[in-house]
C-alpha cells in the first residue's frame, strides 16, 4: 500500500487584539488582512483546517473617529467569507477610571494627585480563546494547535493542550525575539516562528467581496495608498 502523502493539520487561534496592538496599528493598508492565507503563509507544511479570530465589537468613542466601528464590521463580514474562519466576539468596556497621574505628583498632605479618565478595555477575548483551543484540542481538530499572540495570560491554556492533552502546540508571534514573551517561549513549543511584516501586505483580501447581504469592500482609509494615521484601539479597527 502506498504510503499517504497527506499534510499534518493546523488550527490558528489569532488573539486580534494583540495583533493590532503589535503589527497593524499605524499599517492602515495592512488591516485588510486575509487570515486564512496568512495561516497558510506562516505554516506551509501544514493543511490548515480552521482559523479561529477573537476580537470585540467597539464603539464610538467621543474626540475619536467615529467611522472605526463601521470599518470593523466590514472586516468582519470579509473574514465570514472564508470558509475556515470563525469569529469570537468579546465585549469592549468603557469605564470612567479615577488614576494616579504620570509622573507622580504629590498633594500636600502626601497623596498622590488623581485624574478621571476613561478607560477603555477588550473583555472576554482571551477567555474564549482559551476555551476554544482546550475545547479543539480535546476534540482533536487538528494535530497542531497554533496561537498567534505574545500574551503570557495563555501560557497556561498552551500548557495544558502540550502536557495534559498531548498535543502539539505552536506560536506564531507578532513581535521579534527580544521582545517576545519569555514566559511563551520558555513552554515545550513544537513551533515558534515570528509573524513577518512583509507577510501582511502579501495576504489581503480582495477589494470587494460578496455575502448574503451584498458586496462588502476595503475601507477607504484602508486601501494601500492609505497615509492616514490609525488609532490605538482594540483588535482590526
Amino acid at each position: 500500500m502506498a504510503e499517504s502523502s497527506a499534510r499534518p493539520t493546523a488550527a490558528l487561534y489569532v488573539d486580534g487584539f494583540n495583533l493590532y496592538r503589535r503589527l497593524l496599528e499605524g499599517q492602515p493598508q495592512d488591516k485588510w488582512l486575509d487570515l486564512e492565507a496568512l495561516a497558510e503563509r506562516l505554516l506551509p507544511e501544514f493543511e490548515v483546517v480552521a482559523v479561529r479570530y477573537f476580537t470585540a465589537v467597539i464603539k464610538p468613542l467621543p474626540g475619536k473617529d467615529r467611522n472605526a466601528p463601521q470599518r470593523q464590521q466590514a472586516y468582519l463580514r470579509a473574514l465570514r467569507t472564508l470558509p475556515r474562519t470563525s469569529i469570537f466576539e468579546g465585549k469592549f468596556r468603557v469605564d470612567t477610571r479615577v488614576m494616579p497621574v504620570h509622573p507622580v505628583e504629590l498633594l500636600a498632605d502626601g497623596s498622590a494627585k488623581t485624574v478621571r479618565v476613561k478607560k477603555t478595555e477588550e473583555k472576554g477575548s482571551d477567555v474564549a480563546l482559551a476555551s476554544m483551543l482546550l475545547v479543539d484540542a480535546m476534540r482533536g481538530l487538528a494535530d497542531c494547535f497554533v496561537v498567534l499572540s505574545n500574551d503570557s495570560d495563555l501560557v497556561m491554556p498552551i500548557r495544558m493542550v502540550k502536557e495534559e492533552l498531548g498535543r502539539q502546540v505552536g506560536i506564531l508571534s507578532p513581535v521579534d525575539e527580544k521582545r517576545s514573551s519569555n514566559e511563551l517561549r520558555q513552554l515545550d513549543l513544537d513551533l515558534f516562528r515570528r509573524v513577518p511584516v512583509s507577510a501582511l501586505a502579501e495576504c489581503q483580501l480582495p477589494d470587494e467581496l460578496s455575502d448574503e447581504h451584498g458586496t462588502v469592500r476595503r475601507p477607504e482609509k484602508w486601501s494601500i495608498n492609505s497615509e492616514g494615521p490609525a488609532e490605538a484601539r482594540p483588535s482590526n479597527q
